[in-house]
């Protein structure tokens, strides 16, 4: 693309506008997956350049590792005024434009929340609670950027439930949404929260490819490709899968809300292979539950920081890294302990594994899961999804490749025969009331029993390879609890291996370092189960 491109430049416009251009190297490296690719020109020409490159050729720059950020147009200039509460209002009054009616609940719920929000009424309630220096001034009187970005986020968290209804996109675009956001998103670069949030909408936005000219004009590519080479694990992926869903030349899947791309997030050359999943457990995440272990730190070598080398997703960092032919996504889902922490009360009764399980191969399905080999790497309840969406695939005609082509699954301290954990919960239902997916994973319960047949009985069928591990350490819960989460004998598929690890069930999916021995023999195990595809 960039050989294509500069000849272009070349040929039809630079030679006459800016002079010579020399090209002083341009490789590939295909161990590294980086573009390497130098140009004597300056800035002013970058911006030229940045004039006459089109959409198509935009949105391949930006998937371009390492690409030179002068090579696009920056966000168009925001208004003179920088006045809070005329973001907030914006954000309201985007809300109250869109459709209401014959939409998901949650949709309704999370509107309702934002609209019915402000930073008076939510300063009002923190009054007598939050003054300034004891019995100071009170908060309601002297009104600081945290009101205001409480009711953004709230507006933002509804706007991301509204992005996901195919019908209500072009409403949000017709009535200034993709310029609203972006205001938003410059005002409020000191809040990565808030950012992930609106790329978020983007994303979901992308999916639509009649809204892709709408999306590019209002300076989104820019910013998309300065968020995809982050540091930051979550602001990459996040970015990486709004270019994914952009780039309709070089990519075919679409990826849903929740389904993010690890690797490859860039365009590459290498082929790919495999897919390795990651499918999270109770409470977690697509990127906190697979980071590297959380150090433990004395008084006597405590350091500041954390080390260079210290990842936040061994996945991305490295099973990439040994394994480039792979693609490696990340699903993520809600999960909550008790009722009272659900972000949609109306969630409730759908968070069944049944539901989940519908959902998420719905969405893998579109990012084109099932069409080479699979292999699935689950934690505690992830496991437990993992099992009812391939026993689901099993009986659904269009989702046969799926379980042809699932060659290995690896389960961390995966509860196949439940958990007394989830007994504790309902015996002090009075101080934690038990949501669904803790019901489900109570000790011996029927449902659990019929899954793990039923699985079992494809496992064999189909051969797949399965290896589990169980933790041998207790896990802190709460300042004066420690239980054993997951015993042993729960989490024995009675197929495959069995490995016991010193770790808690937190850290069981956590390894320490690259040569600790969880991470070799889950490297071992994913190479095992995909020989013969050169990964």
């Amino acid at each position: 693309i960039l050989r294509t491109l500069i000849s272009w430049l070349i040929k039809d416009m630079l030679k006459k506008t800016l002079g010579d251009i020399m090209v002083y190297s341009h490789h590939y490296n295909s161990v590294s997956s980086e573009w390497s690719f130098v140009l004597s020109i300056t800035d002013y020409q970058y911006q030229t350049a940045a004039q006459v490159i089109d959409q198509r050729t935009a949105v391949a720059l930006a998937r371009i590792p390492n690409v030179d950020l002068r090579f696009f147009l920056p966000p168009p200039p925001l208004p003179h005024t920088e006045d809070d509460i005329s973001i907030e209002d914006g954000l309201r009054q985007l809300l109250a434009s869109l459709p209401q009616s014959e939409v998901d609940q949650c949709v309704q719920y999370f509107t309702s929340l934002a609209l019915r929000e402000s930073s008076q009424s939510l300063a009002s309630q923190r009054g007598g609670l939050w003054c300034f220096g004891g019995n100071g001034l009170p908060y309601a009187q002297s009104l600081t950027s945290t009101p205001s970005q409480k009711v953004e986020t709230f507006c933002l968290q509804a706007l991301v439930q509204h992005s996901k209804v195919h019908s209500h996109c072009d409403h949000i675009v017709a009535n200034g949404g993709l310029q609203l956001l972006q205001r938003v998103y410059q005002l409020r670069r000191d809040s990565p929260k808030i950012q992930r949030n609106i790329v978020r909408i983007i994303g979901n936005l992308a999916l639509n490819e009649s809204l892709h000219t709408a999306i590019v004009q209002s300076g989104w590519v820019s910013v998309l490709a300065e968020m995809i080479q982050s540091p930051y694990i979550m602001q990459a992926s996040h970015a990486a899968r709004a270019l994914a869903n952009l780039d309709r030349e070089a990519v075919r899947q679409k990826y849903q809300d929740g389904v993010y791309i690890l690797h490859p997030q860039c365009r590459t050359n290498q082929p790919i292979k495999a897919d390795v999943l990651f499918v999270h457990g109770l409470l977690g995440a697509a990127f906190k539950t697979w980071r590297q272990k959380d150090l433990d730190m004395t008084d006597d070598d405590k350091v500041e920081g954390v080390p260079e080398d210290y990842t936040e997703c061994w996945p991305k960092s490295w099973l990439a890294a040994d394994c480039p032919n792979l693609r490696i996504l990340s699903v993520e889902y809600d999960t909550h302990l008790s009722d009272w922490k659900a972000k949609c009360p109306a969630e409730n009764q759908r968070k069944s594994l049944a539901y989940r399980s519908q959902e998420l191969l719905r969405k893998l399905k579109d990012a084109g899961v099932g069409e080479r080999p699979v292999v699935w790497v689950a934690h505690s309840m992830g496991g437990l999804l993992v099992k009812k969406m391939l026993l689901d695939a099993s009986k659904d005609p269009d989702l046969s490749p799926l379980i042809k082509n699932t060659k290995g699954i690896l389960f961390y301290s995966v509860p196949h025969h439940g958990t007394f954990m989830a007994g504790y919960s309902v015996n002090v239902r009075y101080l934690l009331f038990p949501s669904i997916e803790v019901k489900e994973l109570c000790r011996d319960s029927p449902a659990l029993r019929d899954l793990n047949e039923n699985f079992l009985n494809i496992t064999k069928e189909q051969e797949f390879k399965v290896l589990s591990f169980a933790e041998t350490l207790p896990t802190s819960i709460g300042p004066m609890l420690k239980i054993l989460v997951v015993p042993s004998q729960s989490a024995d598929l009675c197929i495959g291996d069995l490995i016991q690890v010193d770790v808690d069930h937190l850290n069981i999916c956590k390894p320490e370092k690259k040569d600790s021995f969880l991470y070799k023999r889950t490297l071992q195990f994913i190479q095992d189960a995909l020989r013969g595809q050169r990964i």
